[in-house]
């Protein structure tokens, strides 16, 4: 890992210890030895409430790179997850998280699992990336909002 990717990994779990959002879990993966892995965190995102996703928690993976904050981290909800701007991979499609779109380097861990709870309630239809998702948000919104709710139910909190 590089050192400065190294260190501003330390400087934003050190953040987010002192300032986390409510219900919203990061961390660094843990090994099978017991050890931490600061280039993968285990994150979890809490639907906002009053919307379709209330109720859930969302498993999400933050990988980092020794290119990072140059470049952004990935973000991956498990696959096959329902929403049109995630791939069938997992992969979040989301333009700070893009870096030849809105990606800067003081963007923030937390700034991201914030936008990607923004992203959940207020997909982008300009940027699909699933079809089935896709079309049931443009074409069929109650069956979208009914399948969402049931993703929801899948990912009770484990607080």
């Amino acid at each position: 890992m590089s050192g400065i990717a190294r260190g501003r990994i330390a400087e934003e779990r050190k953040a987010w210890r002192k300032d986390k959002p409510f219900g919203f879990v990061a961390k660094p993966e843990t090994l099978p030895d017991a050890s931490q892995n600061m280039m993968r965190w285990q994150c979890t995102i809490p639907g906002k409430d009053n919307t379709p996703w209330e109720g859930g928690y969302f498993p999400v993976t933050l990988e980092f790179s020794d290119e990072y904050p140059s470049k952004p981290p990935k973000a991956k909800f498990p696959k096959d997850f329902f929403h049109p701007n995630v791939y069938p991979s997992g992969t979040v499609c989301l333009s700070i998280l893009n870096e030849d779109e809105d990606w800067r380097p003081s963007i923030t861990v937390k700034q991201i699992l914030l936008g990607i709870q923004d992203l959940l309630d207020n997909a982008n239809p300009n940027s699909p990336a699933q079809s089935e998702s896709y079309m049931l948000y443009t074409q069929n919104r109650a069956e979208y909002t009914r399948r969402v709710k049931s993703q929801a139910k899948k990912h009770p909190s484990n607080f």
